[in-house]
């Protein structure tokens, strides 16, 4: 069976560190962006479709947001599950990434890496 492939969207190296690893370790294939514009450069030509995007709200370039909403308008994109990780601080912005079409999201400071592993499995087809 193939691998499962979750992008992570990230601009804090130490944070996009402790995913990519706990992610790696769960024999998953991680695909990294540091910030917005990467992301959108990467999935641009629908050859990268990950089975699920872990996506940072607060980034330069391009915020989450505005990559959640290119996202969803893309065909061949717009199925993907969408996890927003966000700060405690950013209520309305979650508030708005639910309303473009993200799947949950998780408050960084809340969730050791394997809760948010225990996360993404629920949104992954089952294998």
């Amino acid at each position: 069976m193939e691998k499962q492939t979750i992008m992570v969207i990230e601009d804090d190296a130490f944070v996009m560190d402790i995913y990519q690893t706990k992610l790696l370790g769960e024999g998953f294939e991680v695909v990294c962006a540091e910030n917005g514009m990467e992301a959108l450069k990467k999935l641009e030509g629908g050859e990268l479709v990950p089975d699920l995007i872990l996506l940072d709200i607060l980034m330069p370039y391009v915020n989450g947001l505005e990559v959640l909403e290119k996202i969803k308008q893309d065909e061949k994109l717009n199925k993907i599950p969408i996890i927003l990780l966000t700060n405690l601080s950013q209520k309305d912005e979650i508030g708005r990434g639910i309303e473009l079409g993200a799947n949950d999201y998780l408050i960084k400071s809340h969730f050791t890496p394997s809760e948010v592993l225990e996360k993404i499995r629920t949104f992954l087809p089952k294998a």
